[in-house]
């Protein structure tokens, strides 16, 4: 029968037992790999400072990476018994190894490991969403080049405003993931700090070499101050999930433009049949499922933040078991980002763009600020021009050049592709120095 890290001889009540443990088994299982990796570097150290034997050192080594290759074969599981990975791993290493495996846990807590855990957890979580979120900005930007010159209308108050192009359309929301690049680098660097050695906040009386497992588990620096280590817990989270809302507001606003757009009152782009679904009763229905879908898994992941917020408002010092509910809201939101990346991705390589939107007479007052800078740019002042073309469509006199000339930095004539690609890869070299 399994015990618990904690174990003092005496029984929990299973009603406690169950509500306090929730389905920690079933989110730790992601969390398997990270707990092998951090114990590896915890036995290292422990063993240079007198606190294992050589010989023990290598029988636990072996033991160690035996688990992590059932991990990644998909042979591990977390028993009924157990409390958690952590105790599913020291149970494990004793059962097969003896009191030995006892020994992995001094000089750590059941707190820092789960710090560990976690942290190398959003490390490789938060490489994946920044490899998703290249992935789409490449396809952004490719899409901004193809259409560059396909004008379309700009609204502003979801009136017609001004004209616009799908290249500047497609390069905006290409740029917008750029600055939350940046946000996701910043949690990754806060994520990036070894909490390894603070115990259960306050250190240990062991004489721990917090620099060395710092460098075998390839943190860029320590949490010194142990009780910052463990105040950590819950700001490492909720970091990640401000860089996982400010992506999903990206794809979330972008998906409401496509539901626009796709529309036939709008038309300007278009799904081939079988990514779009039917309606029951109607059927000449197209409808765009996946953008909606998109949009509202966008709203949820944007409230993730708040969650956390709201979860951790005015703990005091030191850990609180609520903590642990971090889990069961972090992991989701991270697999739901990468996942949605991927589909943004896959529906825009499908997307279909109508390159004559423009000839369609409803839009002729798009080119009314076109015509009054003309006018100026001919000497007559501005506020003339403005007062000259304004009258013209009071009067239904209006009969637009439909000429566009824009060539300053970012414009339609203008794009800046290039320039936008070297911001990206600015933070991503960025990023490179913290991996």
């Amino acid at each position: 029968m399994a015990t618990k890290l904690w174990d003092k001889g005496f029984d929990t009540n299973a009603l406690v037992e169950d509500y306090t443990v929730g389905n920690d088994q079933e989110l730790d299982m992601r969390l398997a790999r990270y707990d092998v990796q951090g114990s590896l570097a915890h036995i290292r150290m422990l063993e240079t400072i007198g606190l294992l034997t050589a010989e023990e050192l290598e029988v636990l080594v072996a033991g160690l990476e035996q688990i992590a290759r059932e991990i990644e074969a998909g042979d591990f599981m977390i028993e009924p018994e157990s409390e958690d990975i952590h105790s599913q791993v020291e149970l494990m290493l004793t059962r097969r190894l003896g009191d030995v495996g006892k020994k992995i846990h001094s000089g750590r807590s059941r707190n820092d490991q789960v710090l560990v855990d976690l942290k190398l957890f959003l490390r490789e979580e938060l490489r994946e969403i920044a490899t998703e979120v290249r992935a789409l900005f490449d396809r952004l930007q490719e899409l901004s080049e193809e259409h560059k010159a396909v004008l379309m209308p700009g609204y502003t108050h979801l009136q017609i405003a001004m004209p616009s192009s799908f290249g500047l359309w497609f390069g905006a929301y290409a740029e917008t993931l750029v600055d939350d690049m940046r946000l996701v680098a910043a949690a990754y660097d806060i994520a990036n700090q070894n909490p390894l050695g603070s115990a259960a906040g306050y250190g240990s009386s062991f004489p721990l070499n917090r620099t060395m497992t710092t460098e075998l588990l390839g943190f860029e620096t320590l949490h010194y101050n142990v009780v910052a280590a463990q105040m950590s817990r819950g700001k490492s989270e909720r970091a990640a999930a401000n860089a996982i809302a400010a992506v999903a507001a990206t794809l979330g606003r972008m998906a409401m433009d496509l539901c626009l757009f796709m529309s036939q009152n709008f038309g300007f782009v278009k799904l081939p049949d079988s990514l779009t679904t039917g309606s029951s009763i109607m059927p000449h229905k197209k409808n765009p499922d996946v953008f909606e879908i998109m949009r509202g898994r966008c709203n949820r992941l944007q409230a993730v933040p708040n969650e956390m917020a709201l979860m951790l408002t005015n703990l005091p010092v030191g850990y609180h078991r609520e903590m642990q509910l971090l889990k069961d809201i972090l992991f989701p939101a991270t697999e739901e980002l990468k996942r949605t990346l991927r589909m943004a991705d896959f529906m825009l390589s499908n997307l279909q763009v109508n390159d004559h939107i423009l000839e369609d007479e409803k839009y002729n007052y798009l080119f009314t600020v076109e015509d009054v800078n003309r006018l100026a740019l001919n000497g007559v002042p501005f506020r003339e021009a403005y007062r000259e073309v304004g009258m013209q469509v009071q009067r239904g006199e209006y009969q637009p050049t439909r000429e566009v000339h824009h060539t300053h930095e970012g414009s339609i004539g203008n794009l800046c592709t290039e320039e936008i690609r070297q911001k990206m890869d600015r933070v991503m070299s960025d990023w490179a120095t913290l991996v």
